[in-house]
């Protein structure tokens, strides 16, 4: 099975501290944290990691940091895709200096392009580069969808690798399973509760928000499923669904920081945008994190 980042990435959350800067004290309790529960991937500069608050300097300054702690078994995959395809390659080539396993290209958001400017956008970027890409489907926040038909055309770049597809259409993973080749391009899940119906069409593994808080049992889940036990993967699935639904109850990630930080591994706040978390789903997280056994 051609699974390049492992069965489960998290989109690891950025620490803060009280006034907002960046916290890389808590950046190895954090990193260690996702390695003992199954991590095999850390994704940094994603939507979970605050990535249109994050400075260049900061998201260089927190590869160099997570590199001094991450395990030499897990890999780094880095968001660098923006609305603009030059922006884009620009900071890629300074990413790829750090010496990363791959990068994450998110659908340029605002502008809305037309499928042949998402195809050249995101060619443009692989091309500029010669370390596996991975695109990122997610219409929800940035307006514009990149139909199968289109990442069918874009696997055809050699180090265009796979899709975290994040549409919250199980449909079109099929599709896209049906028009690409499975020893070649893999498919992740970018949804926490579609992760188990997404791998029954033909996706490999999940990019996680949940495993900062479950990834142990997500792990066991997807394991579960690729050895045939449908039916403890399906249980394990049903288990978590109340969490995965409360870790989305206001923005990503305003949930999971506050989950984090309430089971004892510190993380900070936001930035602004982002604001605290409401009293009403503060009261969600908990009831879900003790049906867990996370806290008392």
């Amino acid at each position: 099975m051609f699974a390049p980042f492992g069965h489960l990435v998290t989109a690891m959350v950025t620490p803060f501290d009280a006034e907002g800067n960046l916290a890389l004290d808590l950046v190895e309790a954090l990193v260690k944290r996702l390695a003992r529960t199954g991590t095999e991937t850390i994704l940094l500069g994603g939507t979970t990691g605050e990535s249109p608050t994050l400075e260049e300097s900061e998201l260089l300054e927190l590869i160099d940091t997570v590199k001094k702690f991450i395990p030499e078994k897990i890999k780094i995959l880095v968001g660098t895709g923006t609305n603009s395809t030059a922006k884009s390659v620009k900071l890629s080539q300074k990413v790829i200096k750090k010496h990363v396993d791959g990068l994450l290209l998110v659908n340029p958001y605002y502008n809305k392009p037309m499928q042949d400017g998402l195809y050249a956008h995101f060619r443009a970027i692989a091309e500029s580069v010669e370390i596996p890409v991975v695109l990122y489907n997610i219409p929800g926040r940035t307006g514009v969808n990149c139909e199968p038909e289109t990442i069918a055309k874009l696997a055809e770049v050699d180090n265009i690798v796979a899709v975290k597809e994040a549409s919250g259409n199980v449909a079109a993973v099929a599709k896209i399973r049906g028009l690409t080749p499975k020893d070649k391009f893999a498919i992740y899940s970018g949804d926490d509760v579609l992760t188990l119906p997404m791998l029954s069409v033909g996706a490999v593994g999940v990019v996680s928000v949940a495993s900062h808080i479950v990834g142990a049992k997500i792990a066991e889940m997807i394991r579960s499923f690729f050895d045939g036990d449908v039916e403890k993967a399906m249980d394990i699935h049903v288990s978590l669904v109340p969490l995965f639904d409360a870790l989305f109850c206001e923005t990503n990630p305003i949930p999971v920081k506050y989950a984090l930080n309430r089971i004892g591994c510190p993380v900070g706040g936001h930035r602004l945008p982002m604001t605290p978390i409401r009293d009403k789903s503060r009261e969600i997280v908990d009831a879900n994190l003790k049906k867990v056994g996370l806290i008392k």
